[in-house]
């Protein structure tokens, strides 16, 4: 199981809690995904795994795109291309199991995949 976190967001760290609680027995590799960004390679594989369009895994409120995109009219390879740039427009936290992959949002909808 892999969880792509932010410690700082309580969001992020409800639903780290929530998967260490329901398995308590599962290795969890922790992605602090803003210290170490995402290639466009690996974005694809997760939005891929989430079955969305990249501009749904935009934080839209984020006063980066606000500034820099949200006028702009992106392509998919466009959206992926500013997240990479800019990791904090990547919606979190993002759970993978099993081939299955959520937005945690909210933190109780990680039980869908475990």
């Amino acid at each position: 199981m892999k969880i792509y976190h932010n410690p700082r967001c309580s969001k992020s760290r409800q639903c780290l809690a929530i998967v260490e609680e329901k398995v308590p027995e599962t290795e969890i590799e922790i992605v602090k995904y803003l210290d170490t960004p995402l290639s466009e390679t690996q974005l694809k594989e997760i939005i891929g795994l989430l079955g969305i369009k990249p501009i749904e895994l935009v934080r839209k409120n984020e006063k980066i795109w606000k500034e820099h995109y949200k006028t702009l009219t992106l392509t998919d390879d466009e959206v992926i291309k500013a997240m990479c740039e800019h990791p904090k427009l990547i919606e979190r936290p993002i759970v993978i199991h099993d081939n299955k992959a959520i937005i945690g949002r909210p933190p109780e909808k990680v039980l869908d995949i475990l």
